[in-house]
């Protein structure tokens, strides 16, 4: 290529971003090699962005190692996060360490996202769909595109900012030459690339959608977070939440090595240890009455269960609240007024059936007064602490899932355990 035809397209490139981004984008990539062989970086500046972020990443792939650094160096911070995060981490390791010292720093906080952020879950969106295209145009780029089964198109302005999204439907019967701007309607649960698991879910719950768009702080389309990455995501969040309710690690699996396990169950087993031995110790408080009772004895655990298994689904239902912020902790008086209410009113059924249950057993009325009473008072006890448990680790900046079932466990325990022992000490008359 000489010289003179390298300065007309450089020029062309500087003047005419728009048409020469268009130029490219209708490229095949064989072409697109040929054609941009000998194009310096800085004259692909401009350009970068005004492509699709699908074809401004085509387009990066096909350059040379040296010309990345310089785009990396003189591109916008939308277009370096398109790039980085499309390579895995020893690509985008040795790309960052080929950087000036300011820019690799910039660009290294850049890329830090969450592990369950958008930034991390989103797929790349389709090659340039802009609201002039037509039908026509617009089924020709869904048809090169990798992705399978899809629902609905992101539509964009020239400045790659999303406008709304057409249905496919809508879209497969729709006339050829009709315009997307006519079949654009508002898309529904728009997240920035930052946004969290959560957040994604909460989407998908409120406006049951099957791809949640992902754009940048200025509202240029980034990504697509797809319905199997929402649905993984929600599968992950209630999966690790299990996990850390009873003292495990998000990050153990099944097949995990021992040692993995080991280290990161062990803690959680010792700090469990402790509280048994609080609860166990409630117990020796009332070593006198259960050694002239033995039959209290019998029926401590069944109090106990009871009551655990009532504080685990008041529990349950709060962290699965706050996760879908259905609730916050302003709510926190009435989601207690609410566990009391169930509390007492589960408790009470309760008591008549185990109340009867042990006077059959026993033929003692005051050993089934006993434990009819103490399963009452359990309930209500259980049902609070379900519900405060999740929301003072979340008022003190913890996660409410974290080992939440083994604080939970140590005061349904004592709560059972003391109303049912000190309620035969006061009716001991009766047993």
């Amino acid at each position: 290529m000489t010289d003179i035809t390298l300065r007309l397209r450089g020029a062309f490139l500087d003047g005419f971003p728009d048409q020469a981004a268009r130029s490219l984008e209708d490229l095949p990539d064989g072409e697109l090699i040929r054609e941009l062989a000998d194009i310096d970086a800085a004259s692909l500046v401009g350009v970068m962005e005004k492509l699709s972020t699908g074809r401004a990443l085509a387009v990066f792939g096909l350059l040379d190692e040296s010309r990345r650094t310089q785009l990396l160096e003189l591109g916008s911070r939308r277009l370096a996060l398109v790039w980085l995060t499309a390579l895995n981490e020893v690509e985008r390791g040795e790309m960052l360490g080929r950087l000036s010292e300011t820019a690799r720093e910039d660009l290294s906080r850049l890329v830090d996202f969450d592990e369950d952020s958008a930034g991390r879950l989103m797929d790349r969106p389709l090659d340039a769909i802009r609201a002039d295209m037509t039908v026509a145009e617009a089924l020709a780029v869904v048809r090169r595109s990798p992705f399978e089964r899809l629902r609905s198109v992101f539509v964009v302005d020239d400045g790659n900012r999303l406008v709304g999204k057409v249905p496919m439907q809508a879209l497969a019967l729709a006339r050829p030459e009709q315009r997307l701007s006519e079949l654009t309607v508002l898309p529904e649960g728009v997240v920035t690339i930052d946004a969290d698991r959560e957040e994604i879910v909460e989407q998908l719950e409120t406006y049951r959608v099957d791809s949640v768009p992902v754009v940048d702080l200025e509202g240029r389309l980034v990504g697509v977070v797809r319905y199997q990455q929402l649905f993984e995501t929600i599968e992950n969040v209630a999966t690790a939440d299990l996990q850390k309710m009873v003292g495990g690690s998000a990050d153990e699996r099944a097949l995990s090595g021992a040692g993995f396990a080991v280290k990161k169950r062990l803690p959680w087993l010792h700090i469990n240890l402790v509280t048994a031995f609080m609860a166990a110790s409630v117990v020796g408080l009332f070593e006198s009455i259960i050694a002239q009772f033995t039959a209290l004895a019998v029926l401590l655990p069944v109090v106990a269960g009871q009551s655990g298994n009532a504080g685990s689904q008041a529990l349950a239902v709060t962290i699965r609240g706050l996760a879908l912020k259905e609730i916050g902790i302003r709510d926190w008086s009435v989601l207690l007024s609410k566990e009391i209410r169930v509390g007492m009113i589960d408790g009470a059924a309760l008591a008549l059936t185990c109340g009867f249950g042990v006077f059959l057993w026993s033929q003692s009325l005051g050993l089934a007064l006993v434990i009819a009473v103490a399963m009452v008072l359990s309930m209500v006890a259980a049902g609070i602490s379900g519900a405060l448990v999740p929301l003072i680790l979340t008022r003190i900046g913890q996660d409410p899932a974290t080992a939440s079932s083994i604080i939970l466990t140590t005061v349904t325990d004592v709560s059972g355990f003391f109303s049912f022992l000190g309620t035969a000490t006061l009716l001991s008359a009766m047993l």
